[in-house]
């Protein structure tokens, strides 16, 4: 029996792009850009010629050969990126040190509530957190973009049901929520990717 066909056999036909030609291109469309980019938007690139197999073992090898450099090739929820190494951005930040945003605790409590129970509603949230929420606290998250409403739960007042977004696990590095660490170490990982201190994810014993 003959070998399968790789995905790659697309790429041999006369008069198309080489593989090292879609590399780069690939290369420069992903160094372009500040925001993800996912393979339906990376297709565009080519006339939707070249299928999603295709482009993702190149965009593999793409990843590659930036192994060993000081930025990286990473997938999040809403598709491929290139961004700083974690042992670099330290020092790139003594140029532009970074004006971290600060949040309130009741801000990063909700928070924490809606990654890890949505979708909510905003009488769940203050059911478990014990106090009322107040609009401005959704509204700061709404703002960042971590929050949206998705729909309405069935109850009297038809209240709105909030979940996280594709760019809250964007600026987590996760591709999707199954990806969530334990409550515990959400601080930690926040603090890498968003250089935000002293968040208080954790539920404090007492309320202000």
């Amino acid at each position: 029996m003959s070998a399968p066909l790789t995905p790659l056999r697309e790429l041999n036909t006369p008069g198309s792009l080489n593989p090292e030609k879609v590399r780069r291109i690939l290369e420069a469309a992903l160094l372009a850009t500040s925001e993800p980019l996912s393979i339906s938007e990376l297709r565009k690139l080519f006339n939707q010629e070249l299928s999603a197999a295709v482009l993702s073992k190149l965009l593999e090898d793409v990843r590659d050969k930036w192994r060993d450099s000081g930025v990286e090739l990473v997938t999040v929820a809403s598709g491929w990126r290139f961004q700083t190494k974690a042992d670099i951005q330290p020092y790139l930040e003594r140029l532009t040190p970074p004006k971290a945003p600060r949040y309130s605790r009741a801000v990063l409590e909700t928070l924490a509530i809606i990654a890890y129970r949505q979708p909510v509603t905003r009488g769940d949230i203050e059911e478990i957190r014990g106090v009322s929420v107040s609009g401005s606290v959704l509204k700061t998250l709404i703002a960042r973009g971590w929050i949206e409403a998705i729909g309405h739960r069935n109850a009297p007042g038809k209240p709105a049901l909030f979940a996280t977004t594709q760019h809250f696990l964007n600026d987590l590095n996760l591709r999707s929520l199954e990806e969530l660490p334990p409550l515990e170490e959400m601080k930690s990982l926040i603090d890498s990717n968003e250089k935000i201190q002293d968040l208080p994810f954790e539920v404090p014993e007492e309320h202000n």
